[in-house]
């Protein structure tokens, strides 16, 4: 399987330039979009699951044009938006069944086999009779992933997928990623908790103000930080002039202050030291002193 994104252009009617250009090339495997709010991440996923039309430029899934093909490669996707809905009467078994039916499981016995084998690798068969409305925030989420999974798609593209989720759902989460992502499958992930990519994704690519600023590797991505991740030791008297003046990362208290973690070229008049970056640490430096 094979995505190519060339000059892809979207232009709303209010004037707002959502996508400018976006050129890309998407393999099988796993592949991360990054980027802040309004970066055109949620745009272009709606583009390539053929919600919404380009101003200008192509898509096409392995050399279908996804304009002439919408049908054909409709039958290709699984999709999950970040303001995922079911029908509230439903159960949770039977919705799946009937997104497994839309998917194109037509025979009864082999879509309930899928069904319950779904609900058991999301975690859900012990809830597959109660009402989906009555789930909790995480397990609606959970229900999302399955419908979007269900089928056998080819690509996959999952909008924040782990909102809602717990440390040990989102471990599940991703490790049923991975398993899919062994087989001839494009899952394309979307998400601002960067863990979600660094465990997952062979390759990415970075939006920002509706254009690509960088795609590859994320480890190519943590090499920008590299020499500028700073670990300080800071009084409780330093920190808010601390925060003022590097983009902090993160904070662990200590005795007398905080262990603070910054991405900074320098940090003249604190001492501190370079430690290892992480893609949290490259994607920040990047956005911040790249752009």
């Amino acid at each position: 399987m094979q995505i190519t994104i060339e000059t892809l252009n979207k232009v709303y009617k209010n004037g707002n330039h959502a996508l400018k250009d976006v050129s890309l090339q998407i393999d099988q495997g796993m592949f991360g979009l990054l980027g802040p709010n309004g970066a055109g991440k949620t745009t272009l996923m709606r583009m390539l699951v053929t919600l919404m039309k380009p101003t200008s430029g192509s898509v096409k899934v392995n050399d279908l044009d996804l304009q002439k093909y919408r049908r054909d490669i409709r039958t290709m996707l699984g999709y999950l938006p970040q303001d995922f809905r079911f029908f509230s009467k439903l159960k949770t078994w039977e919705f799946l069944d009937y997104s497994a039916h839309l998917s194109g499981l037509k025979n009864r016995q082999a879509r309930h086999k899928a069904v319950d084998e779904m609900l058991e690798q999301v975690g859900l068969y012990e809830a597959r009779d109660r009402q989906a409305n009555k789930l909790s925030g995480g397990m609606k989420r959970r229900l999302g992933i399955a419908q979007s999974l269900i089928g056998d798609p080819k690509i996959v593209v999952v909008d924040e997928p782990t909102t809602g989720l717990d440390p040990n759902e989102r471990i599940r989460f991703r490790n049923l990623l991975s398993q899919m992502s062994q087989k001839d499958i494009i899952i394309i992930l979307s998400t601002h908790i960067v863990g979600d990519i660094s465990s997952t994704c062979r390759n990415m690519a970075l939006l920002d103000k509706g254009k690509v600023v960088f795609n590859g590797e994320p480890d190519k991505l943590i090499e920008y930080a590299r020499g500028h991740v700073w670990q300080i030791n800071a009084s409780y008297s330093e920190f808010d002039a601390i925060k003022e003046k590097f983009h902090v990362i993160s904070t662990i208290p200590t005795g007398d202050g905080w262990e603070v973690q910054v991405v900074a070229d320098h940090i003249n008049g604190y001492s501190g030291k370079i430690i290892d970056p992480n893609l949290e640490h490259g994607y920040v430096y990047f956005i911040e002193y790249k752009l």
